[in-house]
């Protein structure tokens, strides 16, 4: 299979021109995700994720919605749009509660709300940062292990998971401020919650980041163009090798 390099800050797609080819998305920048994708697709191209699969998962609340609709175990999650209505709906929910935006990778902008005081400072800052951040995406806080999980699906089966695991100085586990990679074994719940979340938002290739609660294993989020850096050394899954051999089926069908 020739593969071609592409770098999304130099692709240029002119509008009604044929893009035929088989593409594999892995722009990490949201915006220039599912701008490029939607015009690819419309010349013709077949893209991995595809372009509903990437506007679901770039956008927090879009993605709960799917987990919500497919009946899949997420934390209970809130809406809000003004300051009024958010220090209600967070008062309401009861404290400590994340407040997140609803597009951003790697756990910035996020905030974990431990009283009024953090609160009211919080969404008072939105209220003057754009216009994005004052839509309110609120959720529970689970009590769970000082960890997460994320798994990696790829073609409705899931190839690997790791556990990411906190560095005792920051609530968020994601391994680009800090968190530790270890190996996570995929264990009949976690490999059907995973394959369904996939389902969920049309994904082919996909991470899903799970949280062991009292309950069981709940998603708390899909991503679509999910990094793998750390995974394949935790796990020694040739994760890359997986891709390619999938999109090599996808290009003989």
């Amino acid at each position: 299979m020739k593969v071609d390099l592409v770098d999304s800050k130099d692709l240029t797609v002119e509008l009604g021109e044929g893009a035929e080819g088989l593409v594999l998305q892995r722009c990490v920048s949201y915006f220039r995700n599912v701008h490029s994708t939607a015009a690819l697709e419309y010349g013709g191209s077949r893209v991995v994720n595809r372009f509903s699969c990437a506007w679901i998962c770039g956008n927090k609340l879009f993605g709960s919605l799917e987990l919500v609709k497919h009946g899949i175990p997420t934390p209970r999650t809130v809406l809000a749009l003004s300051e009024g209505s958010a220090l209600r709906s967070i008062d309401e929910m009861g404290y400590p509660v994340v407040m997140k935006p609803v597009v951003g990778s790697w756990g910035r902008l996020s905030a974990l709300l431990r009283d009024g005081d953090a609160a009211k400072a919080v969404v008072e800052d939105r209220e003057y940062m754009f216009p994005l951040y004052q839509v309110y995406y609120l959720q529970e806080f689970i009590r769970r292990p000082p960890r997460d999980i994320r798994s990696f699906v790829i073609g409705g089966r899931t190839v690997a998971a790791i556990y990411r695991n906190s560095d005792g100085k920051d609530w968020r586990t994601n391994t680009a401020r800090g968190g530790r990679a270890a190996a996570c074994k995929v264990g009949k719940e976690l490999d059907d919650l995973s394959a369904k979340a996939a389902e969920a938002v049309g994904g082919e290739i996909v991470g899903v980041d799970l949280m062991e609660s009292a309950d069981g294993l709940l998603v708390h989020e899909v991503n679509g163009t999910t990094e793998f850096k750390n995974t394949v050394p935790a796990t020694g899954v040739d994760i890359p090798g997986l891709i390619v051999e999938y999109l090599s089926d996808v290009q003989r069908r």
